[in-house]
């Protein structure tokens, strides 16, 4: 009789430990916690669609810089003067009437315009960009226009 325990053949794999098993099942549940992971990141178009906000972002900003530069450069500075003195003016003018009106409007309204006050500034970056990419479009057409 042969002993089961003694296998001469070569090719025979060696029966795993109980130690060597419970590693196999940890690599197993950490690979497949990754591949999971990976899969719930896949599946996050919401922060998908954040991601690619954030870069749209970033882009009309840069651009929105760039497109300030390029104008500023171009500005002579009497105009860039007057420009500053004009700008002061329309705050100092802007204050008085909004002083004006906030003694005149009722408290409801007031309490409204405040929270879209609120997200306005809570979104300035973006607004400015939009602005800027507007104005570079607007400047782009009229020059196609006079062309």
């Amino acid at each position: 009789m042969t002993d089961k325990s003694q296998n001469n053949d070569p090719t025979a794999t060696p029966t795993p430990t109980p130690d060597e098993l419970r590693e196999q099942v940890e690599g197993t549940r950490v690979e497949l916690g990754q591949t999971v992971e990976a899969l719930a990141a896949k599946a996050d178009i919401k922060a998908q669609a954040q991601q690619k906000a954030a870069k749209v972002k970033s882009q009309v900003q840069d651009t929105a810089a760039h497109a300030l530069h390029v104008a500023q450069d171009k500005t002579p500075e009497p105009v860039r003067e007057k420009a500053a003195h004009a700008k002061q003016q329309l705050t100092e003018t802007a204050q008085i009437i909004g002083e004006k009106i906030q003694h005149s409007t009722p408290e409801p309204v007031r309490d409204k315009a405040g929270q879209t006050a609120k997200a306005a500034r809570s979104n300035r970056n973006l607004l400015i960009g939009g602005a800027a990419a507007l104005a570079v479009f607007i400047l782009v057409r009229r020059r196609r226009k006079s062309s």
